[in-house]
């Protein structure tokens, strides 16, 4: 059984009900994979989506929150992800902290993360990442 969590822009597909990705999110619940939402992905999310006081895509967000759950910061992501911002910091390939936190998070909790932005993503060692998207 695979363990997925889903970055920002893969929960914005799927509000945004993208075929696309729904039809993998689907195939991948059918076939018993865990699937959560990051704590960062969340913040994320709502923060938007209040910005531009969308409530129709709200409804649609709280429901995904709640059928896949929403995971906690830990005190060893955070740990983690300090040493992920050093890593990123003496290579010169900065990115920023929400998505350090939510690789972090991955590489704690052995998460497979869904992402379209893997150009974000590609100088974290140890993250493994799928795009749904193509």
């Amino acid at each position: 059984m695979k363990s997925y969590a889903l970055d920002t822009n893969t929960i914005s597909y799927l509000v945004k009900e993208d075929p696309t990705v729904s039809a993998r999110l689907k195939k991948e619940s059918d076939a018993g994979s865990r699937i959560v939402i990051p704590p960062m992905a969340y913040y994320e999310i709502k923060r938007g989506l209040l910005a531009v006081n969308s409530l129709r895509k709200m409804s649609h967000f709280k429901r995904f929150c709640e059928a896949l759950g929403v995971e906690g910061i830990s005190l060893p992501v955070l740990d983690k992800a300090t040493y992920v911002y050093d890593e990123l910091r003496r290579a010169g390939r900065l990115t920023s902290d929400a998505d350090i936190i939510i690789a972090a998070f991955c590489i704690v909790n052995d998460f497979i993360l869904v992402t379209h932005n893997t150009k974000h993503f590609k100088d974290i060692d140890g993250l493994k990442t799928e795009d749904w998207v193509q």
